[in-house]
């Protein structure tokens, strides 16, 4: 599973910085000109993420948030814009995709996979262009998702249907006359399924996704929006702050049995200060690093009448590196990469923080990045982070895995 999250996530920023560059031909480097926003929009792309299901025993009034997952999917995308002013878009969107984002339990031979397998989601969407060719925007709808539990060797096979809504939030770039690119974040959250049980044992499930793709844009290069475009700089230092969310899944595993669990999921949100330097080259290429610190509420929590518990990922940092393409005179496409380090700690009511421990791994992502200043930019972009096993001192008789999927929305100012 993490190794093709793993692998998904490199392609993907691969993908988008080869196609800056086969695309580099068609760029339109006037700050002034403008692309025409109105019209139909078909396209693809994938992505990644975690999904959360809170599990609720009534009759105990015992609740655990809970089981999690993660993987990836594919999707397909159709929509409409409508241009109300020369900055300022509504539209509506219509997606299918289809996936194999889950959990799974492994029991030696066998497993029991939990999977969102395939869903779509129709909903509206609002935005403003930050430049002519980058458009800024929020999103809202109705998510439909199949679920599917099974068994191997066979035997279990349960699946359901289940209804919510999704929100998000997302940057689209022009990369050529008619194609843009999209980054995107989107929390979706569905009804509760009981499996027949009359209400005694419901799951709740709702899942952080980071979508990538590419949209075609019929009449685009049509007459459009054009207005002054900030001149930025990409040489020198920055500082920045950022707002996020996402999933976390912990992995466990128990060697000597033959048993893993993916896993224990946590959500919420977290907030990061961060500081870099980027350095710009010939054709259009930028490289930089950075690092940062984050506080956030991620956890998993189990609460009963007699107290509760949680598993909290509550600060850590990240020092990366990073690599773009300048689609735009004032937007950057990049993917990232580098050493990350969190801090977990269990605790109970009652007895406080009862263990906690330091974790370092590695993270990968990417995202789009465009001025709205001559010295301020913003971005939006995903990482997936994967952290060391921890034993708690059994000697390796037991073991956690976390692993999370973030997306985060930042400003970034230029010291110089």
């Amino acid at each position: 599973m993490k190794t093709s999250l793993i692998a998904l996530v490199a392609a993907g920023c691969g993908l988008a910085l080869a196609t800056q560059s086969a695309t580099a031909a068609d760029l339109t480097e006037n700050a002034t000109s403008g692309y025409n926003w109105s019209g139909v929009y078909v396209g693809f792309g994938g992505g990644a993420g975690a999904l959360v299901g809170e599990v609720d025993i009534n009759p105990l009034a015992a609740s655990a948030n809970g089981i999690g997952g993660e993987g990836v999917f594919g999707e397909l995308t159709i929509g409409y814009d409508y241009m109300m002013s020369p900055r300022f878009l509504i539209g509506a969107f219509a997606d299918a995709r289809i996936g194999n984002i889950g959990a799974k339990l492994s029991m030696g031979p066998g497993s029991i996979d939990a999977k969102a397998d395939y869903g779509f989601d129709v909903g509206v969407r609002a935005g403003y262009l930050l430049t002519p060719s980058t458009l800024a925007y929020i999103l809202g709808g109705y998510s439909w998702q199949h679920f599917d539990v099974s068994s191997n060797p066979a035997g279990l096979d349960y699946s359901w249907d289940s209804s919510g809504f999704v929100v998000g939030a997302g940057i689209e770039t022009a990369i050529s006359s008619n194609w843009t690119l999209k980054s995107e974040y989107r929390y979706s959250h569905f009804g509760s399924e009981d499996f027949g049980s009359a209400g005694v044992i419901e799951v709740t499930p709702s899942m952080h996704t980071f979508h990538a793709g590419l949209n075609y844009r019929f009449g685009m290069n049509s007459g459009g929006a054009g207005f002054d475009a900030p001149s930025y700089s990409w040489n020198g230092l920055t500082i920045g702050a950022a707002v996020g969310a996402g999933g976390l899944v912990h992995d466990l595993k128990v060697p000597g049995l033959g048993l893993g669990f993916n896993g224990i999921g946590a959500e919420g949100i977290f907030a990061e200060a961060s500081i870099g330097y980027d350095m710009e080259f010939s054709g259009n290429w930028v490289a930089g690093v950075m690092a940062n610190a984050r506080y956030s509420t991620i956890s998993s929590e189990l609460s009963a009448p007699g107290g509760n518990a949680s598993i909290d990922a509550d600060y850590g940092f990240d020092v990366l590196a990073r690599l773009g393409y300048k689609v735009g005179a004032g937007t950057l496409v990049y993917g990232l990469a580098g050493y990350s380090h969190q801090h977990f700690e269990i605790n109970v009511s009652g007895l406080g923080g009862l263990y906690d421990w330091n974790a370092s791994g590695f993270s990968v992502g990417g995202g789009i990045e465009t001025a709205v200043t001559d010295r301020t930019t913003l971005n939006l972009e995903y990482r997936y982070s994967d952290y060391g096993s921890e034993d708690f001192g059994s000697a390796g008789l037991f073991k956690v895995d976390p692993s999370s999927h973030t997306v985060r929305a930042g400003l970034k100012f230029k010291l110089m």
